[in-house]
């Protein structure tokens, strides 16, 4: 089972994004901000069973481009979905296996594409 990590300073959107995604996902881990996202990265037995990252753009700290940059260079393969606004642009995010979903953001797109990105690795179907 590949475990999801949502990274979200908002702690409203972060629970409401939790919970839709823990619809369909059995193991989602939220981090409050783009250190304890690394820091989580760093440890063997998380980065191991770690399938997807889902990241807004705005962390303190640190940029959403400069932030999935660290985690490529950790863990080259992850796949990221950014969620940003409409308005921002979407051509810093075009490494890879990083998607970019313009907010707001539906809650059947968001399940959707996560279970893409994971190779369709659900609840229904694990």
């Amino acid at each position: 089972m590949a475990t999801i990590l949502l990274v979200d300073n908002d702690p409203l959107q972060a629970f409401a994004r939790k919970s839709i995604l823990e619809k369909r996902f059995r193991d989602v881990q939220r981090a409050a901000d783009a250190a304890e996202a690394l820091c989580l990265v760093e440890h063997p037995q998380f980065a191991k069973r770690l399938g997807l990252v889902i990241s807004g753009l705005h962390m303190p700290g640190i940029s959403g481009p400069q932030f999935v940059a660290e985690l490529h260079a950790r863990m080259p393969a992850l796949p990221v979905l950014v969620l940003g606004a409409a308005s921002e642009d979407a051509a810093d995010y075009a490494a890879e296996g990083v998607r970019f979903l313009p907010r707001p953001v539906d809650s059947e797109e968001l399940l959707s594409l996560a279970g893409q990105m994971l190779g369709h690795k659900t609840l229904s179907n694990v």
